[in-house]
């Protein structure tokens, strides 16, 4: 399966394929699954833990280092709130937020791309991710639309818990228990994610920036770099398309 470095947001998900260089240390405010497309890569979390795998969940606020060894990967992002996500609690739970070779094996190419295109998570891993998890907060569910949708009016910390009648700081632990992240990391993962989104329309990091509502192109830098441990030039740039779905 041959390196084509795209891009896909939908709603509630996110899908890149390609190549991306060997990262750093970083965390980010949604639970990811790593596949390699073409081989083995390398997977470091936790005080020293490393495995080599085809592939892998990794939760939310899960610190960990990436190498995909070159070899050609599929990343599938999940928004916390989103029915996989919740579903997926569980196993995080019991394996400490790192869960190794939960997906099939890349066999036919037509057929895995199309599982990757359609996000069909029940296809592509051995674990169950139709089962209903825990329903999120309703308050929590209505500062994600307000964190999403900044045009409506970007709301602070003391704003968001207003709306919600609660005070800023038991809005904080709120948040963090329904989600597994604080505030302030899943604002910056919001905005990066609505950079990314910006591309469709501009491949321009310095419109991307603007897009996401960073005060310029270095502060967009500094978030994508602490959000996914790489330059977002190094990943970014190759891209040769990038689909945004109703």
């Amino acid at each position: 399966m041959p390196a084509r470095n795209t891009l896909t947001l939908g709603t509630d998900k996110a899908l890149y394929v390609g190549e991306i260089p060997a990262t750093g240390w970083h965390c980010h405010a949604a639970p990811v699954l790593l596949m390699g497309l073409s081989g083995r890569f390398a997977l470091h979390w936790g005080l020293g833990q490393m495995e080599t795998c085809h592939s892998a969940l990794v939760a939310a606020g899960v610190e960990h280092l990436f190498d995909p060894r070159s070899e050609t990967v599929a990343l599938v992002y999940l928004e916390p709130d989103s029915r996989e996500a919740r579903s997926l609690l569980g196993p995080f739970r019991q394996r400490g937020g790192v869960v190794l070779d939960v997906a099939i094996p890349v066999a036919a190419r037509s057929a895995m791309e199309g599982y990757l295109r359609n996000f069909d998570l029940s296809a592509l891993l051995h674990c169950p991710c139709d089962d209903e998890g825990p329903l999120l907060d309703a308050r929590v569910a209505r500062s994600l639309h307000a964190l999403r949708h900044p045009q409506e009016g970007r709301l602070a910390r003391a704003g968001l818990a207003a709306g919600v009648q609660l005070s800023a700081s038991r809005f904080n632990h709120l948040f963090r228990a329904e989600m597994g992240v604080s505030l302030r990391s899943y604002r910056v993962w919001s905005q990066v994610r609505l950079a990314m989104a910006g591309l469709a329309v501009s491949p321009r990091l310095t419109d991307a920036a603007l897009h996401g509502e960073f005060s310029d192109s270095a502060h967009f830098s500094r978030m994508f770099r602490q959000t996914f441990g790489m330059t977002p030039s190094s990943v970014l740039k190759p891209l040769k398309e990038v689909t945004l779905l109703a």
